[in-house]
Order: C-alpha cells, then sequence, then structure tokens
C-alpha cells in the first residue's frame, strides 16, 4: 500500500476562502441593517394622507402606505361639502382592497353596503348638523398578507363619482 505524498489536496484554495468570508460579510451586514432598520421604527406602519376637490366635495382619506402583517393601521375618510352634506353620502371603495384587512368594522357603521365586481358601496347617514362626516375603518393588516395592494376611494353623488383619491398601501414581510 502507497501513501499520498500529501493529505492537503483535497483542501479548498485561497479564492474560495476568500469568496466564504466575503459572503458571510455580507450576510452579516444585510442582518445588521434590517435589525437596525427594526430598532429605528422604518418596519413598522407608515401613513400617508390624499385629499381631493371637486363637484363642492372634498375628500381626505388617512390610509396605511407601509405596513406589516398583523399590526393595527389606522383608515379615515373625511368627507366635506359647504353648505351640508344632504340626508346621505356614499362612499365606493375598490372592494378588493378590503381583503388586506381583518376588521371591527366601520364606525359609524354603514345604513346599507352593496357591492359590484369592482366597487363596494357604502351609504352613511349624514350628521344632522355640520358639513363634515369622518368615517374610521378599525381594521388590522392579516396575518397572512404577503403583497399590498391600493385602489380609489370616491364620493358618489347623483350615482356617479364626483371626488377620487388613489392610495396604495406596500406590506413589508
Amino acid at each position: 500500500m502507497t501513501l499520498p505524498s500529501t493529505t492537503l489536496g483535497d483542501l479548498e484554495r485561497r479564492d474560495q476562502d476568500l469568496r466564504g468570508l466575503w459572503a458571510r460579510r455580507g450576510l452579516l451586514a444585510l442582518l445588521a441593517l434590517t435589525v437596525t432598520a427594526g430598532l429605528v421604527g422604518l418596519l413598522g406602519v407608515r401613513t400617508a394622507t390624499v385629499d381631493a376637490e371637486g363637484s363642492g366635495w372634498e375628500l381626505e382619506l388617512e390610509y396605511p402606505s407601509v405596513a406589516r402583517a398583523g399590526l393595527d393601521v389606522p383608515v379615515t375618510a373625511t368627507v366635506r361639502r359647504a353648505g351640508g352634506l344632504g340626508e346621505k353620502v356614499t362612499l365606493a371603495i375598490t372592494g378588493t382592497y378590503l381583503d388586506l384587512y381583518e376588521t371591527q368594522g366601520f364606525n359609524p357603521e354603514p345604513d346599507a353596503t352593496s357591492r359590484d365586481g369592482d366597487l363596494l358601496y357604502l351609504t352613511f347617514e349624514a350628521p344632522p348638523e355640520g358639513d363634515t362626516l369622518v368615517v374610521t375603518y378599525d381594521a388590522y393588516i392579516q396575518p397572512a398578507a404577503q403583497s399590498g395592494d391600493g385602489g380609489e376611494l370616491s364620493v358618489i353623488d347623483g350615482g356617479r363619482p364626483v371626488v377620487t383619491v388613489d392610495f396604495d398601501t406596500r406590506i413589508w414581510p
């Protein structure tokens, strides 16, 4: 039986050692950045506000622009109309957008709801005095939500949208 001349023949070469070293350093740096972002609050809920005016109506929406699954998020729509809102106020929101949420409901509760292929229509009794209606949606992002969604919110008057805002929510893992 002949013994090999060296036992070092199957060891990694120097360039393989360096690639592994830099790969480990890169992964540790990525981990450190992620932990730092979480510690300073960059991975939590971020809200945004959009507003629009049209045909004497004003619509403002506060919504989560960035969120994570399982976290409570603010969703508040404010409708204003100088001279009063009339008897009823109807809002139409992209129906699939609400699939992101687990909810306890709207406050105030809508008097009537209906849905066509794309939109969920919510009809509220206008406040007895004043020219402002504030509707909140008590919700949190579904734990299984993996990606965000966007949509539109409109005030419907006379069967047609009179003012519309667009919005988009991104979900962090």
